[in-house]
């Protein structure tokens, strides 16, 4: 096998095969992929059935860069001739006096002239019954928002990288980065050196095992996420063209999704889980978490709770803001390292795309949106940030 490269991914979760694929496009067969597992693994964030996308967010750069999200997966969904978004319109539902506001999101679309309805708590009943929900309660439906398959679009991300003349290599874990007259070496557990100009870190929880090559280290939380998948007692009633995705915008938040991809409706809390490692995480189902989940939809969403289909834990990797990374590393500008924050999901292939455009163009045309998602903003810079996860 060849062992040089015009670009490296290290990390073929959501976003690194993104980049992998958008890389190929425009590289074919000198692109190497690297996974420490087998494609398709769990240990991570980025499998299962659905993740929310939406074009309600809480600044204007998110809007523009989910704009640019659907249209990127139109065109993975066009060339690799599967559907990957499913558009179900998305509720943002809160008390009135709520921790997360939505005069901000409210703000965000106006100012990027995406249409949206403001409903009480009453009208929102009226159109979805299955919530229980009072005049001291408000929502926003916007009717863009849906569900992003992670499942198929990380393989269609994947057999299109392929298609391309990428190498992906499974079981291949990259233990260390170092610099290489110009270029970055990447050692693998076997002790196998890649070389290449540019070394996209898309390595999530795992990031500041390599960062520390160039003695760096980000402030990262990294915490055990649950989903919860439910038998309710009438499934069609959440079924994906009668119930919208949701998200309930305070502290706690939670949000949920229509019946897909299993035998009833999904629904998780936000930033609800222990922290951990990836060494010390345990795929048990946390106790005290799903509590606090059942006890939120038997309030508000009955007919939701019935008996659990299947629990599944992931990774949720947070930087202090809660605001991604898409950046070159300041010294080295051959290594890029893209961090999804735990809300990254719908914006896989868009930052894969981005990626692409920083290796091969040296700019993108959302550079405006990636000014806040800088490696060296000062919060990424303290050792001890406060944090503020709520989004």
């Amino acid at each position: 096998m060849r062992n040089d490269w015009d670009a490296i991914v290290v990390g073929l979760g959501a976003i690194g095969s993104g980049a992998a694929y958008w890389l190929s496009r425009r590289l074919g067969d000198r692109i190497l992929g690297l996974e420490q597992y087998e494609l398709g693994h769990t240990n991570g964030a980025g499998q299962d059935h659905s993740r929310i996308i939406r074009l309600s967010y809480h600044r204007p750069d998110y809007v523009r860069l989910a704009r640019r999200a659907y249209a990127t997966w139109a065109e993975v969904e066009a060339e690799r001739g599967t559907r990957i978004v499913t558009t179900t319109g998305g509720l943002d539902v809160a008390p009135r006096e709520a921790a997360i506001p939505l005069s901000d999101y409210t703000s965000a679309m106006t100012a990027e002239s995406v249409p949206f309805e403001h409903l009480d708590g009453p009208e929102i009943m009226r159109r979805w019954p299955q919530w229980r929900l009072g005049d001291e309660h408000h929502g926003l439906y916007q009717a863009n928002a849906g569900i992003a398959d992670p499942n198929r679009a990380n393989a269609a991300h994947q057999r299109l990288a392929r298609a391309h003349g990428a190498t992906l290599l499974e079981h291949s874990p990259a233990v260390r980065l170092r610099h290489a007259g110009g270029e970055i070496e990447v050692e693998l557990a076997d002790g196998t050196v890649h070389r290449a100009g540019h070394v996209v870190l898309a390595t999530d929880a795992w990031t500041n095992d390599l960062l520390t090559a160039f003695d760096r280290h980000l402030p990262l939380t990294i915490i055990e996420a649950q989903v919860t998948y439910f038998a309710a007692p009438d499934p069609a009633a959440f079924a994906p063209d009668r119930f919208p995705i949701w998200i309930w915008m305070d502290d706690p938040s939670f949000y949920g999704f229509p019946t897909y991809g299993e035998a009833g409706p999904k629904a998780a809390e936000d930033v609800g889980g222990d922290e951990v490692t990836p060494g010390t995480r345990t795929f048990v189902r946390n106790e005290v978490g799903f509590a606090r989940l059942t006890d939120f939809l038997a309030r508000h969403l009955p007919g939701h709770v019935g008996p659990e289909i299947v629990t599944k834990t992931c990774l949720y990797t947070l930087t202090p803001d809660r605001d991604f990374v898409v950046d070159r590393l300041p010294d080295v500008p051959g290594v890029i390292v893209t961090l999804g924050a735990a809300h990254g999901y719908k914006f896989a292939s868009v930052l894969g795309r981005i990626v692409s455009e920083l290796v091969v163009d040296g700019s993108t045309p959302s550079a405006g949106e990636l000014g806040r998602f800088t490696i060296d903003r000062p919060i990424l810079l303290e050792a001890n940030p406060v944090t503020s996860f709520l989004v």
